[in-house]
């Protein structure tokens, strides 16, 4: 998901076995930055506050912007002290509204459907129509303002 405007910008399917969530997350990493060479940064929860995550990251080139922990932190003072972390900290919220949406409105709380590749359609489509929504609602706010 990008910041600015809170659209998804890619999605992945995978298998929630505790690992395969970084493994995605660092391969999405990846294509993007194949994508849009340049600084980039990313934002996650405190589950991708692992050593081994923000090790990865950081050798991709880009700066991971996790939420810290009390205990066993793996980020430290030369990514938490500046401002753009304090604005991906704060913009984390719109991911979780989208993942709230997509459970309650899309119908991914309790899936109708069975294997890998129907599921993965649906959850792909469910994400097209939230960015319809999302841009829908962006241009009347734009127009408003």
């Amino acid at each position: 998901m990008e910041n600015r405007h809170g659209l998804i910008v890619s999605c992945s399917l995978t298998k929630a076995t505790g690992q395969a969530e970084e493994e995605a997350a660092l391969a999405l990493l990846l294509r993007e930055k194949k994508r849009r060479p340049g600084h980039l940064t990313v934002g996650a929860d405190r589950r991708y506050n692992t050593r081994g995550f923000v090790r990865a990251a950081r050798a991709l080139g880009i700066t991971p912007h996790v939420a810290e922990k009390t205990r066993y932190n793996a980020i430290d003072q030369r990514t938490t002290t500046w401002e753009g972390y304090a604005v991906s900290i704060r913009r984390r919220k719109i991911v979780e509204e989208s993942f709230g949406w997509m459970k309650t409105v899309g119908g991914l709380r309790k899936l109708r459907h069975r294997g890998k590749e129907k599921v993965r359609a649906i959850f792909t489509f469910t994400c097209a129509c939230f960015n319809l929504l999302r841009m829908k609602n962006l241009e009347a706010k734009l127009s408003l303002g």
